[in-house]
């Protein structure tokens, strides 16, 4: 009888490993996920927010700039972003004008298995050449709501728009990365 009772409490053992190495393994699935929907989502604001003088082509155009950007875009906001993209070009051409980006943080606030959304803090600084001279501006803070789609895999960007008030930013306007894509979801 006694062995009769190890057994079955070895068998109810080994059951409850297995369940708790199931239940681990898909926190730790979702986890992964949000660390690249984290990394994603940095990953673009720095490509989108960074550009200057220095990277345009010799036909005036920030190709090395598109390439970075589209790679981490859903097939849908590329054709947004393609559309729009040549405003910033004619500015760095034609104004000089600098742009980087810092990422504070960034954090998922929903996500499942093809879809997630995540918020982004950070700060933008611009600057403009002026009689031949960069003259940098003071950094400028961004929160945005970044969309992205898993695709084949991959989560890419689908869209995005800016968090807050503006009120809440010293009467400012929230600034926009030039709008290569428009981020407002239309």
């Amino acid at each position: 009888m006694l062995l009769a009772v190890l057994a079955l409490a070895l068998v109810a053992s080994v059951a409850w490993c297995v369940w708790l190495a199931t239940q681990r393994g898909g926190a730790d699935e979702e986890q992964q996920a949000r660390e690249e929907v984290m990394q994603t989502t940095r990953t673009f604001m720095l490509r989108m927010g960074t550009y200057g003088p220095d990277q345009l082509d010799d036909n005036g155009r920030l190709s090395s700039y598109r390439t970075q950007v589209r790679e981490v875009l859903t097939p849908k906001f590329r054709a947004s972003f393609d559309k729009t993209v040549p405003v910033v070009d004619q500015l760095v051409a034609q104004g000089g004008v600098s742009r980087s980006a810092q990422v504070f943080s960034a954090g998922v606030t929903t996500i499942d298995a093809d879809s997630a959304t995540a918020l982004v803090a950070g700060a933008f600084t611009d600057s403009y050449r002026i009689d031949g001279k960069d003259r940098a501006q003071e950094p400028v803070p961004f929160r945005l709501q970044v969309k992205l789609e898993r695709i084949k895999g991959e989560w890419l960007v689908d869209d995005y728009s800016p968090v807050g008030d503006s009120e809440e930013q010293d009467g400012q306007q929230p600034p926009q990365p030039l709008d290569p894509g428009r981020g407002d979801g239309q």
